[in-house]
């Protein structure tokens, strides 16, 4: 009920609390009316017609992530170096979540079957507001220019950016393709979506934008559909059987994008988060998510 309690400050309405954690919008109210008759007190002004939150609610809310945050460490600070165990919620980017991040889960949880992962997608400056709420325990992001206070950031894998094409295109040359097609944008609500604009503007050039999409996935059908060229980061853990794309290098001086897992500093899952990390580096050891990757492992 707690967790709901929070939910509903963050996300401001029932049915929006319902979807993040995972219940009916019937379920949030029965809850937030089973709250305010244990307490006997008023949580929402409900003279409106979306509930809010009374000034009595609102700081029983900051109440609540504290009794939340203590509950999910009391085991893992019971455990300290002895074991690697505990409930994760982890975000994640979505140009990860098809490769590297199931390639290390998958090994975390063979390793250590005690340990639950709770994945959360999202964008990085998403995610690391969410790691400042205490909504995640760690997220797999992008380095932002500045990281604020009270969060680790360990280093996973250097990214530099590159030109997407189709291989009927006669040339090789990124400028020239980026001048003559249509270009297929990475949200610019991304780190990595800004620093693509930041690079095209430095170096002068326009490109005629034929659509702004979020998943590397869908920008990468888009280019072999042959509806564009794009800009996207050259990934350190491969799909097994990728699709047939000219992958070209944007020079020395390319944009690169920084991964790592972030985490606040005063966390008591550290032996699961270094179990995490290392099982990231591993992942972009191996380079690729498939059958393949699993057998250089075994093997």
């Amino acid at each position: 009920m707690l967790r709901t309690l929070i939910a509903v400050h963050d996300h401001t309405t029932f049915s929006a609390a319902a979807d993040a954690v995972h219940v009916t919008h019937a379920a949030v109210s029965q809850q937030m009316r089973t709250l305010e008759e244990t307490w006997g007190i008023q949580i929402f002004d409900r003279s409106r017609r979306t509930p809010e939150l009374t000034p009595l609610g609102r700081a029983l809310v900051v109440r609540a992530r504290e009794v939340v945050k203590a509950y999910d460490q009391m085991l893992p600070s019971v455990l300290g170096e002895s074991g690697v165990s505990g409930d994760i919620s982890l975000g994640a980017l979505p140009t990860t979540l098809t490769t590297m991040v199931p390639s290390a889960i998958s090994m975390l949880v063979a390793d250590y079957p005690q340990v639950r992962v709770r994945l959360f997608p999202g964008l990085s400056n998403q995610l690391v507001s969410q790691l400042e709420r205490g909504a995640l325990h760690a997220a797999i992001i992008t380095r932002p220019d500045l990281l604020p206070n009270g969060l680790n950031f360990l280093e996973i894998a250097a990214e530099p950016l590159q030109l997407l094409a189709s291989r009927d295109i006669d040339s090789d040359d990124p400028f020239d393709l980026l001048e003559r097609y249509p270009f297929i944008r990475f949200n610019r609500d991304a780190v990595v979506g800004r620093m693509i604009e930041s690079w095209l503007q430095r170096k002068g050039i326009k490109v005629n934008e034929a659509m702004e999409l979020d998943g590397l996935e869908a920008i990468s059908s888009m280019v072999f559909a042959k509806l564009g060229v794009a800009i996207a980061p050259k990934r350190s853990v491969q799909v097994e059987n990728p699709l047939p794309l000219k992958r070209l290098s944007l020079g020395a001086d390319a944009p690169v994008r920084q991964l790592g897992l972030a985490f606040p500093q005063d966390t008591a899952f550290g032996p699961v988060l270094t179990a995490l990390h290392h099982l990231c580096l591993e992942s972009v050891k191996i380079g690729v998510f498939g059958n393949r990757g699993a057998q250089e492992r075994d093997g």
